[in-house]
Parts: C-alpha cells; structure tokens; sequence
C-alpha cells in the first residue's frame, strides 16, 4: 500500500456528497515548496490534491477555503485532456486520516486546537 502525507492549505469549502447512500467529502489541498533553483533564483510551486474522504462524521463546516491541514490517505493519478486539449495529470488521494491544524486558517478569525478525524475506507468508486 502506497501512502501520501499532505500539509496545506484548503483552496476551496469542501463540498458534502452522497454516492451510493454513502456521505463523501470533496476538498482540494494545495502545497506550496519554496526553493532556489541553479541559477539561485528564489521559485515557488504549487502542487494540488484532490481530496475525497468518505464517511466524514461532522467535519464538513470547519473545511473552509485557507483551512491549514495535514491529510493522509492513498493516492493515485488521473490522466485527462485540459480544457486546450493537451493531455494533463491530477493528483488524486482518497483521505484515511485528517487533521486541522491550529493557527492555520488565512481568513481571520480565532485560531482552534489541533482536531483529528480519521475515515473508513469504502469499496465504492470515488466521485471525482
């Protein structure tokens, strides 16, 4: 089994679905690395995941768009053809544990404790 740790930023609401009589939560995360490339030049890249989490108890309301969070779960690509027709990847990850992580909301507002929540883990498809 392959597992994939992400720590970032929430760069939508999620959105609460059900598929098969089966609640599913669909969120993006976005990481962004900071680095020097060989020239020294200082370069920043965005890498984002497409996050499902499956059977989410009551987490929904509190993964608002800027929410700092540390997701883990199995990923996997996606091809498909951009909106130029070039083909494009998307990186994908069906969400086994989530945690928010305190002070990191962008929007403003009271910081809160550190919350975990973990997912169970369905044979259905996911819905992206």
């Amino acid at each position: 089994m392959i597992k994939l740790q992400i720590i970032g930023h929430l760069g939508k609401n999620a959105v609460q679905q059900t598929v098969n009589g089966k609640s599913v939560l669909n969120f993006t995360v976005a990481h962004n690395e900071r680095f020097k490339d060989a020239k020294g030049v200082q370069q920043e890249r965005t890498t984002w995941a497409d996050c499902a989490m499956w059977a989410p108890n009551s987490v929904g309301p509190f993964l608002l768009q800027g929410t700092y969070v540390f997701v883990e779960g199995t990923p996997f690509v996606e091809l498909y053809r951009n909106s130029d027709g070039a083909p494009a990847v998307s990186l994908k990850l069906r969400v086994t544990s989530l945690k928010l992580l305190a002070g990191g909301y962008k929007g403003g507002g009271e910081s809160s404790e550190n919350v975990a929540v973990t997912a169970e883990q369905p044979a259905d498809e996911l819905p992206f």
